[in-house]
């Protein structure tokens, strides 16, 4: 848990919009840029005018009021994901065998109902 008192912030400034619209802007820009210069320029072109859009809108974006929330949450993740004790690799292939013998079984088992379901249906059809 978080010891920190969390401060729900209010109303979101003018600069932030600004930041927003024009975050959403690049990352439109460069999507458009792929469609439109189709044919046009090469697809090498095309694909790093798409990732430099991306790449400008999230920087835009990371600096605005919810962009160093949002850092902030990642650093926190990742600080928790390094508390996670990982299984071993013998107990990850033992745990994959166990859920792929489930699934095997619980698929025989539906495939049997079904099979149940549809001899019924097919039964009072007929009569």
């Amino acid at each position: 848990m978080n010891s920190r008192i969390e401060q729900r912030g209010g109303a979101t400034s003018g600069l932030d919009i600004a930041r927003y619209v024009a975050a959403i802007a690049l990352v439109v820009a460069g999507v458009a840029a792929f469609y439109v210069f189709d044919g046009r320029w090469p697809n090498v072109a095309r694909v790093l005018s798409a990732v430099a859009g991306l790449i400008a809108g999230i920087g835009v974006f990371l600096t605005t009021a919810l962009g160093a929330k949002t850092i902030h949450f990642l650093a926190e993740a990742r600080f928790e994901l390094r508390k996670v004790v990982w299984p071993k690799r013998q107990e990850a292939t033992r745990t994959t065998w166990v859920v792929i013998a489930v699934v095997v079984a619980i698929s025989l088992l539906l495939a049997f109902f079904d099979v149940i379901v549809q001899g019924a249906v097919k039964w009072l059809l007929a009569r």
